[in-house]
């Protein structure tokens, strides 16, 4: 890198603006100089008119000395003559007036005679007298010239006599300052001209550079970074310049490099199925990715900049200082009355190597249907270590009753041997039930599906249970005259209506009805089973297709239910691809409802 010499450096350009600066300062001392100058010549003016003032006041006072000393008729001539004299030059009018009665006792207009022996009213002539001072304005006449009113009281023997009113024309002055104003002002005109060129002169040298950087670094903000600036010499702005083209050069590498990773992290956080939430040392989020934003249910524009603790609503649980000290993962429950919903929050801290907090890294892990399945889990366990306690606690009674000599009573014998046959055909259903569930929710279920006429079918379903129902339970049958071919696994389906025809008829009153319908909609058929029975609470009804589910228990187990029935149902209606609800009005019975996928076909004669 060359040396910078002396000639080429800024020093001397701040040197000339320099001197530059001195000359505007001259310019401000001219102003300076101008306002002195018009103080120095009103002064000068004032001064001059004060000494003939006071002349004027000892010609006066011995004319009125000697007026009340001889008694003389003619002193208001003398005293005019007096004042007549006086007023020549800058001077338009001189007054004399008494101090006791305020009277004019002359002046120096010869067109103002009349108003000699008149009382004055002017103020500044009573101030005058009262201070015994001088009193002096200047004011601007009609004409709009600048008059100058002088007041000065005359005294004999100490004590005031009159007051000598002078009025002068001080424009004189003010022509004088006028020209010297112009003068300066052509001579500023002139430096200011002077100024601005050489003004050019240093825009050009000093701010062309600084301009060519100004546009690069609005340039790089953009993210261009293929200008460069112009090296116009080598002082400092030159070595500056240079610098900053180093600093782009390198500017670009680490963008490039920067721009890569982060490039890489977002498409890493794009394609991860875990949010991830990342804050600065304060806690609040600074990176959060579309899954967690969807997790919480809130946009990216509103969640940067929050607080981590508002935008997972720990607020009340938690601070951020508190959530750096936690080592395991949180549990966030957003679940509400009708849904579930739970979240795992993993918490990680970004810290330097000298243990500097710089912030926090929250992965959230969707665990509701973890949570669901673990629930249901424990509630399958449950309901079926209570299904088969009940029989075999039953069953191990009777027995032991057996075994203790019942079973040579030829009464009792048999009953406590039927009862326990019961228990053991219902553990036997329960297993069924059971081991059909397993296989549904086995990966290698398979139907084995063949083309049925549903109407035929239904029927023969029907007629099967009409034949061994009770008298006083009707069947009303609303089915189609035609045949609904559909493809479907019979034993599948022949236990599904097994299922719900079975509970109609359970829960039907004496004198009940079972409406059986079959509709042809538009890809589907609609089946339904309505009973007269005692209903289902509306809170309740969601929760029938569960498994061990019971809306009345004790009444279920008393007519041989295991409470999979609706649920084996579900399954295997889902697994024909259709869909199982249910209608219900406590009091005045239940229906249930399916579907399975229908498409009509036209009968094609071959011949």
């Amino acid at each position: 890198m060359k040396k910078v010499g002396f000639f080429n450096s800024v020093h001397l350009k701040f040197v000339l603006i320099y001197v530059l600066l001195i000359l505007v300062a001259m310019q401000i001392i001219g102003v300076y100089f101008v306002k002195q100058m018009e103080e120095t010549l009103t002064g000068n003016f004032q001064t001059s008119l004060k000494r003939q003032v006071t002349m004027l006041g000892y010609n006066l006072v011995e004319q009125m000395q000697r007026e009340r000393g001889t008694g003389e008729t003619d002193s208001q001539e003398e005293i005019r003559r007096i004042l007549k004299e006086f007023a020549v030059g800058d001077i338009i009018e001189a007054r004399l007036i008494e101090a006791d009665t305020l009277k004019i006792l002359g002046t120096s207009k010869q067109n103002e005679q009349e108003v000699v022996g008149q009382r004055t009213t002017e103020m500044r002539v009573k101030r005058s007298i009262v201070i015994e001072d001088e009193q002096s304005e200047i004011l601007v006449d009609r004409n709009g010239h600048r008059i100058w009113v002088l007041v000065t009281p005359i005294k004999s023997d100490r004590k005031i006599i009159g007051v000598i009113k002078v009025v002068a024309n001080i424009e004189s002055v003010f022509e004088q300052m006028k020209t010297i104003n112009g003068i300066l002002a052509t001579g500023t005109a002139i430096a200011l001209v002077i100024t601005a060129a050489l003004g050019i002169l240093l825009a050009q040298t000093i701010t062309r550079p600084i301009t060519d950087m100004k546009k690069q670094a609005l340039a790089m903000a953009k993210g261009n970074f293929s200008r460069k600036v112009k090296v116009y010499g080598y002082d400092e702005i030159g070595t500056l310049a240079m610098t900053f083209n180093n600093l782009t050069k390198k500017l670009q590498e680490a963008q490039a490099t920067t721009e890569g990773e982060r490039r890489k992290l977002s498409s890493v956080l794009s394609y991860m199925t875990d949010g991830v939430i990342a804050t600065d040392r304060r806690g609040r989020v600074i990176v959060i990715n579309d899954p967690a934003a969807k997790m919480l249910g809130v946009s990216r524009e509103t969640v940067l900049s929050q607080p981590i603790v508002s935008v997972l609503d720990l607020d009340d649980t938690y601070t951020f200082e508190e959530l750096l000290e936690i080592k395991d993962s949180i549990i966030l429950d957003y679940s509400t009355k009708h849904t579930p919903y739970v979240l795992r929050a993993n918490l990680s801290v970004i810290q330097k190597e000298t243990g500097f907090v710089n912030g926090l890294i929250t992965v959230l892990h969707d665990i509701t249907e973890q949570e669901k399945i673990d629930a249901e889990r424990r509630e399958f366990v449950a309901n079926v270590s209570h299904e088969l306690r009940t029989p075999l606690t039953t069953m191990r009674s009777y027995l032991e009753a057996l075994a203790d000599g019942v079973m040579e009573d030829p009464e009792v014998g048999p009953q406590f041997l039927n009862v326990a046959q019961t228990e053991t055909e219902r553990m036997i259903r329960l297993v069924n039930d059971l081991l059909q569930l397993s296989k549904m929710d086995s990966r290698d279920y398979r139907l084995s599906k063949e083309w049925v006429d549903f109407t035929e079918f239904f029927s023969r379903i029907i007629d099967r249970f009409e034949m061994a129902k009770r008298e006083n339970v009707r069947f009303t049958r609303i089915l189609p005259r035609k045949p609904l071919f559909v493809e479907i696994d019979e034993d599948k389906l022949t236990q599904v209506l097994d299922n719900i025809i079975s509970n109609a008829l359970k829960y039907s009153p004496e004198g009940g009805e079972v409406i059986f319908t079959v509709l042809e909609e538009e890809g589907k058929i609609t089946v339904s089973i309505k009973d007269e029975g005692i209903g289902i609470p509306k809170e309740n009804l969601g929760k029938i297709f569960d498994r061990f589910y019971r809306v009345d228990k004790a009444r279920t187990r008393k007519l041989g239910g295991t409470g999979l029935g609706l649920a084996i149902a579900r399954e295997m209606v889902n697994a024909h691809g259709g869909t199982i609800w249910a209608t219900s009005e406590e009091g005045r019975g239940t229906q249930i409802i399916f579907t399975l996928p229908y498409e009509p076909t036209e009968e094609v004669d071959w011949s």
